[in-house]
């Protein structure tokens, strides 16, 4: 009778750590994703990081404020509620305020990535597959109060033909927000990337006119994504201008005077807003 109480107990204990196991290789639940558009009065599953502050644990609905800085190109800083610093595109000489936690990257020129980053930037994600061109590379990666995914598109090479998933949108999930950066995108997006990227809040997106996509194609991609707010980047000459151009007054436009501004689900903007950030 023992011993079969034994063996029970292994048992048991074994499938309690078959279960651990795939918990600890799921990735987190994306509460941006449009995982079930298609049914009605679906609720988005969602995690919710907590911090702790002076041995007290926050809660993160009480952290809200998030702090995005244009600091150069298509670089731009975001810092968490938490703490965590993220640079996107980054390329290493273009200076964020701090050491970023994370950095970003593409690969379309030298100016959006550096395969010699800082040894001090503990987690760096390439939008391209190194060891195997041509295929996805995914990532699904929580740094502290950050969830950073990203989806993969094709890029056009110099010769004008284009690579296959050489480029990422990468997603950065934070204090409720859901912030895209476009990256280097060289097409319009399918109906299968919509549905993987989701709710964008808040996105990044090159207004070059020609170097990405035209204003046209670039002005379509944003109004289906129908963001809160639309921040330019990767300017060429007076092209933000031919962008603004493309948006009607359903969309308010603001140049700032300021570099950076401070955002949360509760600020976000009611009429979607273009905001142009000094230095852009």
């Amino acid at each position: 009778m023992m011993l079969r109480l034994v063996f029970s107990s292994l048992a048991l204990l074994l499938v309690a750590q078959g279960v651990l196991a795939q918990e600890a290789e799921r990735p987190p639940v994306s509460q941006c994703q449009l995982i079930a558009q298609a049914l009605p009065q679906v609720q988005f599953a969602s995690y919710n990081p907590t911090a702790s502050v002076g041995g007290s644990v926050i809660p993160a609905q009480l952290q809200e404020d998030v702090t995005i800085s244009f600091v150069g190109h298509s670089t731009f800083q975001i810092d968490t509620p938490g703490g965590v610093s993220i640079a996107t595109d980054f390329n290493g000489w273009l200076r964020t305020s701090r050491t970023p936690d994370v950095v970003t990257m593409n690969k379309a020129h030298s100016s959006h990535y550096t395969m010699n980053p800082d040894p001090a930037i503990a987690t760096v994600l390439q939008g391209w597959n190194e060891a195997r061109p041509g295929e996805k590379i995914e990532h699904r990666i929580v740094v502290g109060d950050a969830y950073v995914r990203n989806v993969s598109t094709d890029i056009r090479s110099w010769g004008g033909e284009f690579e296959p998933n050489g480029n990422s949108i990468f997603i950065f999930e934070v204090a409720g927000l859901c912030i895209g950066h476009l990256g280097h995108l060289h097409h319009e997006l399918t109906d299968a990337h919509y549905a993987e990227i989701g709710r964008l809040d808040i996105v990044m997106v090159p207004v070059d006119g020609g170097l990405t996509m035209g204003a046209e194609s670039m002005s379509r991609t944003i109004k289906r994504l129908r963001s809160a707010v639309v921040l330019p980047m990767h300017r060429r000459g007076p092209i933000v201008d031919s962008f603004l151009a493309m948006f009607d007054d359903s969309f308010d436009i603001e140049r700032s005077q300021n570099s950076g501004f401070t955002v949360s689900m509760r600020t976000l903007p009611k009429k979607p807003l273009i905001l142009v950030l000094a230095g852009v």
